[in-house]
C-alpha cells in the first residue's frame, strides 16, 4: 500500500514542479544566469562587488557621523542656553498665561524658564539688578552656568559673582529695597557666566512676585530641531503669544547653523569624493564585463532576445552587485563609525539604521549609472560579426 502511494504522489510531485517552473519560466531562467555570470567571472565581479562595499563603507561612515555627531552637536548647543526669547512688548509684562501657551507650542520639543526683572537699591542705596526665577527650570535650560550651591529655602539668593562684592562683600545677610518694599536675603550660593549673570541676584520666582508685584517679562526658550524647525517655533510663538517680541538668540542661532554646515559639508565631500571614485571603478569593471561577453550576448541576440531583455539583464546584474555592496558596505560602515566616534570624538557612535535605505539606493543608483555606458554597446553588437570571429 505503502508503494502505490509513492507511485501516485510522485506524479503529482513532478507535475507541481513543472507548473510552477511554466508560471515563472523567465524569473529562473534570469536567475539562474545571474548566478552562472557572477560565478564564471569571479575576478571580475569581485573587484566591482569590492569597489562598492569601500563605497558603501565610507557613505554609512560619514552619514551614520553625520547624524549621530548632528544630534549630538544640538544637544551640545541646549546646554549654552537659550536660542529664542520673549518679552513683553513695550516693557511690560507678559500675559498670565503666556508660560503654558509656550510649553503648549513647544511640545516638548525644548525647555523654557520664565524671569522677571527690576532694578533694586542695596541697603547702602546702591542701584542692582534683582531676577525672579523658576531654579527647577533655569538648571535645566541654563547647564552652562557655573553654580556653587542653588538655593532652597525661604529667602536665600543666588548671587553673581560680581554682584555679591555689592550686595553682601562680607557673605552676610544683606536688604534690598523695591519701591518701599524690603527683603531681607542670605546667599545660599554664587554663579558665574562670564556674562550679565555675574551682576545680578536671583531670588526663586513666587518670592520674587510677592515682594516686586512683578510680573515675568521674559521667557528664554531652549528649543531642538533644525534652523527651519526653530523658525517655525517661532512663528508659532508670535500666533500664540500676540503680546511677545519673540527675538532669535542669534549667536546661538548662527553658531550652530554654521559648525553643523561644516560638519555636513566635510562628511558629503568625502563621501562624494569615494562614491566618485568608485563610480569610476564599476564603470571600468562594466566594461571589461561586457567585452567579455560579448559572443555570450550574440549568442542570446541571434535565439532571438531583445536589445531590451539584454539591456534589462545587464542592469539587473548591475542593481545586484549595487545591492550586494550596500548591504556589506553597510555593515563595515557602522563598524568604521563606532571606531571614529571612539579614537576621535572619545563617545560612542550610536548606529542609525535609518541611513541604509539612502545607502542602499545610492549604491544601485551608482551602478546602474555606471552601467549606461556599456549597455549603449550591447546595442551595438552584431551577432553575425561575433560569431564568425570578427
Amino acid at each position: 500500500m505503502s508503494g502505490s502511494v509513492f507511485h501516485s504522489s510522485g506524479p503529482h510531485s513532478e507535475q507541481d514542479v513543472a507548473v510552477s517552473r511554466a508560471k515563472s519560466p523567465h524569473t529562473s531562467m534570469f536567475v539562474r544566469m545571474l548566478v552562472r555570470a557572477a560565478v564564471l567571472r569571479r575576478g571580475r565581479v569581485a573587484s566591482a562587488l569590492f569597489a562598492m562595499v569601500v563605497a558603501a563603507a565610507v557613505a554609512t561612515a560619514m552619514l551614520n557621523l553625520y547624524v549621530d555627531v548632528q544630534a549630538k552637536l544640538r544637544r551640545e548647543f541646549r546646554n549654552y542656553g537659550a536660542n529664542i526669547i520673549l518679552i513683553g512688548k513695550d516693557g511690560v509684562s507678559l500675559p498670565a498665561n503666556a508660560l503654558a501657551q509656550a510649553e503648549t507650542v513647544l511640545a516638548g520639543r525644548g525647555v523654557l524658564a520664565p524671569f522677571a526683572l527690576v532694578v533694586a537699591r542695596t541697603g547702602d542705596g546702591q542701584p542692582i539688578v534683582v531676577a525672579g526665577a523658576d531654579f527647577d527650570r533655569v538648571r535645566q535650560l541654563d547647564r552652562w552656568w557655573s553654580v556653587s550651591n542653588w538655593p532652597w529655602a525661604p529667602q536665600q539668593a543666588l548671587v553673581g559673582v560680581r554682584a555679591l562684592s555689592v550686595a553682601s562683600p562680607r557673605n552676610q545677610p544683606f536688604d534690598l529695597e523695591f519701591q518701599g518694599h524690603t527683603i531681607r536675603l542670605t546667599s545660599a550660593g554664587t554663579v558665574q557666566t562670564g556674562a550679565a549673570e555675574d551682576s545680578r541676584i536671583y531670588l526663586s520666582l513666587p518670592e520674587f512676585v510677592s515682594w516686586t508685584g512683578v510680573q515675568p517679562s521674559t521667557i528664554e526658550v531652549a528649543a531642538t530641531g533644525s534652523p527651519e524647525e526653530i523658525a517655525a517655533i517661532m512663528d508659532q510663538l508670535e500666533q500664540a503669544i500676540p503680546t511677545a517680541d519673540v527675538r532669535p538668540v542669534r549667536q546661538i542661532m548662527e553658531g550652530e547653523a554654521r559648525v553643523l554646515g561644516k560638519t555636513r559639508a566635510t562628511l558629503l565631500a568625502a563621501a562624494a569624493l569615494i562614491i566618485l571614485t568608485a563610480a569610476l571603478c564599476v564603470l571600468s569593471t562594466l566594461m571589461g564585463w561586457v567585452f567579455d561577453r560579448r559572443r555570450d550576448f550574440a549568442i542570446m541576440k541571434a535565439l532571438g532576445a531583445s536589445d531590451r531583455l539584454l539591456n534589462g539583464f545587464f542592469a539587473a546584474e548591475a542593481a545586484a552587485l549595487g545591492a550586494t555592496g550596500a548591504i556589506i558596505g553597510f555593515v563595515l560602515g557602522i563598524g568604521i563609525a563606532a571606531w571614529i566616534g571612539r579614537v576621535n570624538f572619545h563617545a560612542a557612535v550610536v548606529p542609525r539604521f535609518t541611513v541604509l535605505p539612502f545607502v542602499l539606493a545610492g549604491s544601485m543608483v551608482v551602478t546602474l549609472i555606471s552601467a549606461i555606458l556599456p549597455i549603449s554597446l550591447l546595442r551595438r553588437v552584431e551577432p553575425a560579426v561575433i560569431l564568425r570571429g570578427e
